[in-house]
């Protein structure tokens, strides 16, 4: 593609040669002849002036590139829709294959792309032009929304609902059993039945092998244009916003609320009953076991306020230090003692003694 009709469809100013030919799109360290790259982080830019790009992505206030440059305020974003420019964006054929399993009643949309070994339960609905990839499985009356892909392995169990635009990434689980058990007098455990249904609305990205699951009544509910990450538990009836990003490895039990445009860093905790106020911040490895009020910004266990989690890991760093010097005031004080003991009149020790 020549770089003049790239700016174009990215909405980018062009310096320099237009003419050039953009093959792919590739990072800034291995970028070479004919490749896009970016520069959306100012640790970047020492790299910026040895880069082998024909071409990069910058900022509008970045320094001048030894190469051509399409400059945007938003350059993160440009990178972003040019990949996906450059991307092989290949599509399966509409189609059943003769090896997927589909029960009698199941209703498809138009142009549905159905791959081998597919399983479809009974009374499912499957929306317009959704893909569902190789061992996929539908539970019975479940509902999948138009234009959804699910890749291979991804499970979707009875009577779930999939809003439209849905990507479910390989192994994931909607409508897995909550883990709901009460404890007996003989020390065992009788299951709660998990009758209940998962829906997951408009635009919702489901990473892979996380687990969404359904609880004994009411639902679990994810919200639209939410983002969640490969390898993360949400646990029954839990309530997720609009607009949540979820990085790898969370974890939320069961009946929490996390409102609108909330972002949990890797490997986040989040405990029961509990609501997580909209816009919320939580670094990697937080644990919150309280509420949290709309727009905190929390690290550590358990979470406080990051600015002050901030000022205690710099403490800890130096308790090793504060040791020693504790140690020898210590040592100090105890021999000032034994000389003020040692030189007080017999007065004062007697005085002291009475």
């Amino acid at each position: 593609m020549k770089l003049k009709d790239l700016a174009a469809r990215l909405d980018c100013r062009l310096d320099g040669d237009g003419d050039l030919d953009i093959s792919r799109v590739s990072g800034i360290e291995q970028a070479g002849a004919g490749d896009l790259t970016f520069v959306a982080n100012t640790r970047y830019l020492g790299v910026l002036r040895t880069t082998k790009a024909t071409a990069v992505i910058l900022g509008h206030d970045a320094p001048a590139p030894p190469c051509a440059a399409l400059r945007t305020d938003q350059p993160y974003l440009a990178f972003a829709r040019a990949v996906a420019l450059f991307a092989d964006s290949s599509r399966p054929s509409p189609g059943v294959d003769p090896h997927a399993s589909i029960a009698a009643d199941v209703v498809l949309g138009d142009a549905v792309s159905i791959a081998p070994f597919v399983s479809i339960g009974a009374g499912a609905r499957i929306g317009a032009r959704t893909i569902l990839a190789s061992h996929v499985s539908i539970g019975p009356g479940a509902s999948i929304g138009e234009d959804c892909v699910l890749h291979a392995h991804a499970s979707i169990r009875e009577r779930c609902v999939l809003g439209r635009r849905v990507i479910v990434q390989n192994g994931a689980v909607v409508g897995s059993d909550g883990f709901g058990f009460v404890p007996l007098t003989d020390g065992t455990y009788e299951k709660i039945p998990q009758p209940a249904i998962v829906v997951i609305e408009d635009d919702v990205e489901i990473g892979a092998n996380t687990t969404i699951d359904r609880p004994a009544v009411g639902e679990t509910r994810i919200g639209a244009g939410t983002k969640i990450d490969n390898l993360v538990q949400i646990a029954h009836g839990v309530s997720v916003g609009r607009n949540v990003m979820l990085a790898a490895q969370v974890g939320i039990a069961g009946s929490s609320t996390v409102e609108d445009r909330v972002i949990l860093a890797g490997q986040v905790g989040v405990a029961g009953h509990l609501t997580i106020g909209q816009g919320t911040r939580a670094t990697a490895q937080t644990g919150i076991p309280n509420s949290l009020d709309p727009g905190s910004f929390v690290s550590g266990y358990p979470a406080v306020d990051n600015r002050e989690w901030l000022k205690s890991s710099a403490v800890v760093r130096k308790l090793p230090e504060l040791k020693k010097r504790i140690a020898e005031l210590e040592e100090r004080v105890a021999s000032l003692e034994a000389h003020l003991a040692s030189v007080a009149s017999p007065d004062e020790r007697r005085g002291s003694r009475e």
